[in-house]
C-alpha cells in the first residue's frame, strides 16, 4: 500500500478507536442530552470527553485551523466536574455541567488562556476577569476547552480580507469543502462544532458573525437580541449591535447554551437591565417542540437563489425543498411563481 494511503488508514483507525474509547459511548456528534445521560449512567466521564476533544483537535486542527489554543487546565477542571457529580446526592447536575465549550477568541477568560481577537497585538495581555457569559458558563459547570479562531478583530481590520483568517490562527477552513468559504467572524466556533471538536461552542455577532458561519458550516447558530447576553469582557465593535450567542450541532443544544448565558450583568447594565426583563420564566427550552411547524406556511422566493438548472447547487436546493414538502407534517410550502 502506498505510504500516503497507509497514513490516512492509520489516522482513520486512531480516530475510530478514540470515538469508542469511553466505555462504548459514541462521543462523536453526541448531543448535550446524550452526554449528560452518559455521565449519569457511568458510561462517560468529563475527563474522557475532554481527552476525546483534545485528541480530535490535535488531529484535525492542522488542517482546519479552527482552534487557536487549548486550555492547559481543561483536564483538571473536568476531573473536578466528575468529582462534583460523584458527590452529588442525585448524581445529576446542570445541563452543561462537565461539558467542554470552545469560546471565540474575543471572549475574555481569566485563566491560562489568551484573549486576543486573533491578533498578536493582544498576545500576553491579562484579562482582569472572565467575560459575563463565561462567568455564567462556569456557574453552569461547563469546562472551558480553549479559544476558537476568528476573523482577526472580528473582521474590522480592513476593507478587504478573507473570511476566517487571523494572524494567530491562520486561515480556517470549511470542513465540508476545504476550498469553500467558512464565513466569519465566528469561524472557528462554527467549524469546531461541525467537526465535533467540542460539544458546544460560543461566538459573537455584530453583523452576521454567528448566523453566516453557522449556515456555511451546516450547524445551528442563535444570534440573541442585544442585551440578552452580556457584552462585558468581549472585545467590542459597537455597543448597539454586539451580542454573544451559541453555535452548536443541534437546535436543542444551542437553546440549552442560550439558557445558560442569558441574564442581567452589572458590568453591562446598560444593555442587560432592560433586555433581561424579557427572558421567559422557565427559559427557552420550553419552546422546543417537534411539531412546532405544524399549521405553518413556508414561503420560498425562487428568485433568491439564482442557481442554473442542472448545476449541483440547483439539484441540492430542489432536493431540500422536496424533502420539506413531503415531510409527514401539516405545514405547507408555497413557492413563488
Amino acid at each position: 500500500m502506498p505510504q500516503p494511503l497507509l497514513a490516512v488508514a492509520a489516522a482513520l483507525v486512531l480516530l475510530l478507536f478514540a470515538a469508542a474509547a469511553a466505555h462504548g459511548f459514541e462521543i462523536e456528534e453526541a448531543t448535550v442530552a446524550s452526554i449528560q445521560l452518559g455521565f449519569h449512567n457511568g458510561s462517560l466521564t468529563s475527563v474522557e470527553l475532554v481527552r476525546f476533544y483534545l485528541d480530535r483537535i490535535s488531529r484535525l486542527n492542522p488542517l482546519l485551523h479552527a482552534v487557536i489554543e487549548v486550555n492547559p487546565d481543561a483536564l483538571r477542571h473536568a476531573a473536578r466536574a466528575d468529582a462534583e457529580r460523584r458527590s452529588s446526592s442525585s448524581g445529576k447536575c446542570g445541563a452543561l455541567h462537565g461539558v467542554p465549550v470552545l469560546l471565540k477568541d474575543n471572549i475574555a477568560t481569566r485563566d491560562a488562556l489568551n484573549t486576543t481577537a486573533g491578533s498578536f497585538a493582544l498576545l500576553g495581555s491579562v484579562a482582569r476577569r472572565d467575560a459575563g457569559v463565561v462567568r455564567r458558563l462556569r456557574r453552569a459547570g461547563a469546562v472551558v476547552l480553549g479559544k476558537a479562531n476568528m476573523d482577526e478583530w472580528a473582521n474590522f481590520r480592513s476593507l478587504a480580507g478573507t473570511d476566517g483568517w487571523s494572524a494567530r490562527g491562520g486561515q480556517a477552513r470549511n470542513p465540508y469543502v476545504l476550498s469553500a468559504s467558512p464565513c466569519g467572524s465566528s469561524t472557528g466556533s462554527a467549524i469546531a462544532a461541525a467537526a465535533s471538536m467540542a460539544a458546544v461552542t460560543v461566538g459573537t455577532e455584530t453583523d452576521g458573525s454567528i448566523l453566516c458561519p453557522a449556515s456555511l458550516n451546516s450547524v445551528v447558530g442563535i444570534k440573541p437580541t442585544v442585551g440578552l447576553t452580556s457584552r462585558a469582557g468581549v472585545v467590542p465593535i459597537t455597543p448597539r449591535q454586539d451580542t454573544v450567542g451559541p453555535i452548536c450541532r443541534t437546535v436543542t443544544d444551542a437553546v440549552l447554551v442560550l439558557d445558560a448565558i442569558v441574564g442581567y450583568d452589572a458590568l453591562d447594565a446598560a444593555a442587560t437591565s432592560t433586555a433581561s426583563k424579557y427572558i421567559p420564566d422557565g427559559g427557552y427550552t420550553q419552546f422546543l417542540k417537534k411539531d412546532g411547524l405544524n399549521g405553518k406556511r413556508i414561503g420560498i422566493p425562487n428568485g433568491f437563489f439564482s442557481y442554473a438548472n442542472g448545476t449541483v447547487q440547483h439539484t441540492v436546493y430542489q432536493q431540500h425543498i422536496d424533502t420539506m414538502r413531503y415531510l409527514p407534517s401539516s405545514f405547507t410550502i408555497a413557492e413563488q411563481s
